[in-house]
């Protein structure tokens, strides 16, 4: 009778461990793990957007980072997972509102070179954001994160009277001379993949995003270079991801001629 009655008990007892067991798996189930709002993945099978770092000239350049923590910024991306770390900037956001597209005018260089090049003429740092390269001082399609992004620091890529292109324009320059070549393959659908993000990231519409030339009497991007061509891309690749795509803002063509007539000067 006693040998029963323990039977019965241990009964009762594996019971109630297996529906605690249950219960417990019913809690992992249901605690999904929070959205990701870190961006979208873009497959990086031949190492185009790993960030190459610029030479730093002075103590400044090499302790400015470590005074920012990192802030993922960018917003929920559907279908996608994250960005390439580096174009997360590691400071708050600046109120980006344009971005501008450049060509080298060079038939060689990268991020280092250029920026040798903008502090020979007096500049602070490389002016650029972004550099796309050709396959000469980098690979073709790698896209270099310049010393301005990390810190949300305006540009110094396109001068015009009221600076709006520099102060609030990403400023994206492509290796290469356009006048004379088109850009390659590999470079178009790098900067589409860039632009786009950014596009969605920061809430750019399709008519800000324009040339050099758009802005103030240059040739720059180069006569080979479409950017209606990117626009047209970079929303066909926001519509693919189905996100929302940011509304116009006025005509391109109207402000690109209105800009001309108001900013003669250099092209810079």
């Amino acid at each position: 009778m006693a040998k029963s009655y323990f039977s019965l008990v241990l009964t009762g007892l594996f019971l109630l461990v297996g529906c605690q067991a249950q219960s417990g798996q019913s809690v992992v189930v249901d605690s999904m793990p929070a959205p990701n709002f870190s961006g979208p993945t873009f497959h990086d099978q031949d190492g185009l957007f790993a960030m190459t770092p610029i030479p730093a000239a002075s103590p400044t350049l090499v302790a400015q980072p470590q005074r920012h923590a990192v802030i993922p910024t960018s917003p929920a991306h559907k279908g996608h997972d994250s960005v390439p770390a580096e174009w997360i900037p590691r400071a708050k956001a600046n109120s980006w509102t344009w971005i501008v597209i450049h060509h080298s005018a060079t038939s060689t260089g990268g991020a280092a070179a250029f920026d040798k090049m903008h502090r020979a003429k007096g500049w602070d740092e490389l002016g650029y954001h972004f550099v796309i390269g050709n396959g000469t001082d980098t690979k073709d399609g790698q896209i270099e994160v310049g010393s301005r992004w990390p810190k949300q620091k305006w540009g110094a890529h396109t001068k015009t009277p009221d600076n709006q292109f520099n102060e609030h324009g990403i400023g994206i320059c492509l290796v290469g001379n356009f006048d004379v070549t088109h850009p390659t393959e590999a470079q178009l659908k790098s900067l589409s993949k860039l632009v786009s993000y950014m596009m969605k990231t920061y809430h750019i519409p399709a008519d800000h995003v324009v040339g050099h030339r758009d802005c103030k009497s240059t040739d720059c991007p180069g006569r080979y270079m479409n950017v209606a061509a990117v626009r047209k891309t970079c929303v066909q690749m926001l519509a693919a991801a189905g996100d929302k795509i940011p509304q116009d803002a006025a005509p391109v063509l109207a402000r690109g001629e209105m800009l001309h007539e108001t900013s003669r000067g250099k092209s810079e």
